[in-house]
């Protein structure tokens, strides 16, 4: 069976699905992998190293996926304007990628309507034997990592306390709101720098993993806190009143703070609002904000996609797709979650691929098959988007009795400017 790498061609994605190391072990499995030219560039993976590691080196896109059972994605194809891809997939091909499958309705439905098995991996369920497919936690990850890196670049001061014969320099004082994955490696990477370190979540069991740590948890309310987890392991949204008494209780906490990193995301639905103007406003000159949730509407109040913003002399930092500030480290764990997710499904004689249609991880992930979008939450959060209200249709003009033909040229020229 053919496994395609195409390379990715969304703007600002430095990512690609596949490694050297995860090339190998798929030849090694049976598959024969074809890898688009110039797919790992950003990411620092050769094509000659592709090459060694047993792949084909494929000219173009439509070339990759000329006869591609399986296509490893970063992201999903893009359905339209001059980088459209998913007129080059062959009905029947096993899509595996980051598709944002519960908001982009319009893309599930255009692979459905092409003949495409899509399997969003951002729905992995959260369960122990999935752990090794998970690309959620292994891009959260280096995702926290990185956000400290930016924040550290940013701040216009070091890290740690430095005892020196000029005089001592104070920690930097970090604050993490939204202890999931990266909110854990961003704790874990400001304490390694030397920085002082807090932070919050509405899920008390996360109390423990903050402390574990070295920080130290910034309690909202215990009561409203005991059923602010889901089933899964995924944060809940909160009622009205809760957020109003963070905003107090964090508004205090947050002018003492040299960088706040916030991480909180909600799967389906946009970010919530954790930093008002009001809280940017009362911190000091030289503080950062680095907010993860950028993409998705934003945690801080002033954020911007792509940019970074400054408030009276606070910067909010809303880099896009910052696992991929990681480039080579992501795709290689990316790749490697790809593959974990593939290889039960390989018959270790036959080197057939079976899938299991009824395996956890399969069901929880498959997203459309057979011309159809199957997966009920995606279903549900996509039928609950308003389509845009279509343009009322013109009424009939009345027929008018001509003027002279001069006339008619006079209007003629201001219907078209109108246009």
């Amino acid at each position: 069976m053919k496994i395609a790498i195409p390379k990715e061609r969304r703007s600002g994605e430095t990512r690609v699905a596949g490694s050297p190391d995860v090339v190998s072990k798929l030849v090694t499995l049976g598959f024969d992998v074809v890898v688009e030219k110039g797919a790992g560039i950003q990411a620092n993976f050769t094509d000659e190293a592709f090459r060694n590691a047993g792949a084909t080196i494929a000219k173009d896109l439509g070339t990759a996926l000329k006869g591609a059972d399986i296509v490893f994605k970063i992201q999903g194809p893009i359905t339209s304007g001059a980088h459209e891809e998913l007129s080059k997939f062959g009905k029947g091909t096993m899509l595996m990628a980051s598709l944002s499958a519960m908001t982009n309705g319009s893309e599930m439905a255009a692979c459905a309507k092409a003949g495409i098995t899509a399997f969003a991996m951002e729905l992995m369920p959260r369960i122990t034997r999935a752990q090794s497919m998970d690309i959620l936690s292994s891009q959260s990850n280096l995702a926290g990592y990185r956000a400290v890196i930016d924040g550290a670049h940013e701040f216009g001061r070091a890290f740690p306390m430095m005892m020196t014969a000029a005089g001592t320099v104070a920690p930097a004082k970090v604050f993490i709101m939204g202890v999931g994955v990266a909110g854990l490696q961003a704790i874990a990477t400001a304490k390694r720098l030397g920085a002082v370190v807090t932070a919050t979540d509405v899920r008390p069991a996360t109390k423990e993993q903050v402390e574990s740590l070295g920080g130290k948890f910034l309690v909202v309310d215990p009561e409203m806190e005991k059923d602010a987890q889901t089933e899964g392991g995924y944060a809940k949204e909160m009622p009205p009143e809760y957020f109003e008494k963070q905003k107090v209780v964090v508004a205090e906490h947050i002018k003492k703070q040299d960088i706040v990193i916030t991480t909180a995301l909600i799967p389906g639905r946009a970010a919530p609002r954790l930093i008002t103007r009001e809280m940017v406003q009362s911190m000091h000159p030289g503080a950062v904000i680095v907010d993860l949730a950028v993409e998705a509407g934003g945690n801080c109040e002033g954020s911007k996609p792509g940019s970074i913003v400054d408030v009276g002399g606070v910067k909010i930092v809303g880099h896009d797709n910052v696992p991929g500030r990681v480039p080579e480290d992501a795709s290689a764990l990316f790749a490697r979650n790809l593959m974990n997710f593939l290889s039960p499904h390989v018959d270790k004689e036959t080197k057939a691929v079976s899938i299991d249609w009824d395996d956890e991880t399969v069901k929880g992930t498959l997203v459309t098959r057979d011309g159809a979008i199957v997966h009920d939450r995606v279903k549900e959060a996509i039928g609950k988007v308003k389509p845009a209200r279509k343009p009322a249709a013109p009424k009939p003009k009345k027929a008018v009795k001509k003027a002279d033909p001069q006339s008619d040229k006079a209007a003629d020229g201001a219907a078209a400017k109108g246009n």
